[in-house]
């Protein structure tokens, strides 16, 4: 039940972003788009690599988190987060699109010290 409720969230946010940034009606617009220097207004380009892993760090500065995180700590925090609720290695494999297992293997943090309620608490 409560990862339904937390897909129902992420549902809404999404949806709230998508009429914030004014995409609702241009399907064809980049979900994820650059923002304009420090006016907080979006621009009409898509982000880049680059944008993203900026927009990360600093989020993680502004919660306070000192550890280093990029785009990958996500994808490492939902595979744990899954097999630390019971999940197979071989179900995560496919959900993350690998081919071999022990790629996937390599994103399980159960035994690091980082928490996935520490990542969770980067507000995007």
């Amino acid at each position: 039940m409560k990862c339904r409720a937390i897909i129902n969230l992420k549902v809404i946010s999404t949806h709230t972003y998508i009429q914030t940034a004014g995409i609702a009606d241009n399907r064809k617009a980049p979900l994820f788009r650059v923002a304009i220097g420090k006016t907080k207004r979006l621009g009409e380009g898509a982000m880049t690599r680059t944008d993203v892993w900026y927009m990360i760090r600093r989020r993680a500065a502004d919660a306070g988190i000192a550890t280093r995180i990029g785009c990958h700590t996500f994808r490492a925090t939902g595979i744990t987060d899954y097999l630390t609720n019971g999940g197979r290695i071989e179900v995560a494999q496919r959900m993350a699109g690998h081919s071999n297992a022990k790629t996937t293997g390599l994103y399980d943090r159960r035994n690091d010290d980082i928490s996935v309620g520490e990542v969770e608490r980067i507000g995007i």
